[in-house]
């Protein structure tokens, strides 16, 4: 069974990480001087559980439309929220304001470079405090992504199944972590398990730490981390409304808190455990229920909404709404689970 030294496992790493990084724009490369803080910082509360591909677009629009911490603070809360439509978890956009105010308002427009501080922000929880505190700051710190989570139980064939094995990952990940080139380190245990230490069908031969993979001595690296079964999630039902008039649609702000809080949308009813029909429209009218429905996973539960349309015919209409040109829907900045909708009565009027 191999040995893991701690330093050798640093060494061997960041010496393969100076030719493999990845070229990313929140990134400085493998021994340049960190990264700009404020970059690090948006990338990595977008990179939250959605993954890179996704993320680099958006990242620099944003970049773009906001490059600091004064920038995004005074941003408008609707047009953020719109930018970041596509993105999903709406409650990171709105930590993000909230932590863009925080550090312009609180912090002199400065990230603070330590832990326990960067947590106390809005938003940042202990994955990404240490992913900031050592990527933007070389400060020595345990950062554990999905990626990192995975390279180590390998690495140390732990096999305790998750989420139980997390604090012995935790541990191990600490292990190995150097005292120096903390930020480099992460990144490349970050780029190791994108790009060799796969999920599936890992790539153990071209992998610089297979001769001490404890998971590879096995013959079996696929096996880790052992994954407690998840169980199924909760399906939800609702209705969206399709509400026409003069070649545009109505659209209503979702309110500021809860799921998609602020968010322009399609008008909706309640979304519950049995479907409703043509319950709560937003005004009265010769409703007429299409096929098929709208289906979307959300982190808690699943989504099956059916899709109601009428013709607008001069009924009042819910406060906080706008009707908003069809042909212009692509800049409503809709989540996903309504651009969805949204596709579907393009395919509807098509083959009307």
């Amino acid at each position: 069974m191999p040995d893991n030294h701690p330093h050798d496992i640093a060494a061997v790493l960041l010496d393969w990480y100076g030719s493999h990084a990845r070229v990313l724009p929140w990134r400085a490369p493998p021994g340049a001087a960190r990264a700009d803080p404020y970059a690090v910082w948006l990338s990595e509360v977008m990179l939250q559980q959605t993954q890179v591909p996704t993320v680099r677009p958006y990242f620099e629009k944003f970049l773009a439309r906001w490059p600091s911490f004064a920038a995004l603070a005074a941003a408008d809360e609707a047009e953020l929220m719109a930018a970041w439509a596509g993105l999903g978890y709406y409650a990171r956009a709105r930590n993000l304001l909230a932590c863009a105010r925080a550090v312009a308002g609180e912090h002199g427009g400065r990230l603070p470079e330590d832990e326990a501080a960067l947590r106390a922000l809005p938003g940042i929880g202990g994955y990404t405090a240490a992913a900031v505190a050592a990527i933007a700051f070389g400060r020595r710190a345990v950062v554990v992504d999905s990626n990192v989570e995975r390279v180590v139980a390998r690495l140390f064939a732990i096999a305790d199944p998750l989420p139980a094995a997390k604090p012995a990952i935790h541990a191990a990940t600490d292990s190995i972590t150097p005292d120096a080139c903390a930020g480099d380190f992460a990144q490349a245990m970050m780029d190791l398990g994108s790009m060799i230490c796969t999920a599936r069908a890992p790539r153990c031969l071209a992998c610089p730490l297979r001769e001490r993979c404890r998971a590879a001595a096995e013959g079996a690296p696929e096996a880790y981390p052992v994954k407690a079964r998840k169980p199924e999630k909760p399906r939800r039902f609702g209705t969206f409304f399709w509400a026409e008039r003069d070649g545009a649609v109505l659209l209503v702000r979702r309110p500021a808190r809860g799921l998609l809080g602020g968010m322009r949308a399609l008008p909706t009813g309640e979304w519950g455990a049995e479907p409703p029909g043509l319950a709560a429209p937003p005004f009265a009218a010769e409703w007429r229920l299409l096929e098929p429905r709208v289906r979307h996973v959300f982190t808690h539960f699943r989504l099956e909404a059916a899709l109601a349309a009428a013709s607008f015919a001069g009924h009042s209409v819910p406060p906080e709404s706008e009707w908003w040109p069809i042909d212009d829907l692509g800049s409503a900045g809709l989540p996903t689970v309504f651009v969805r909708a949204v596709r579907m009565m393009e395919k509807q009027r098509c083959v009307q």
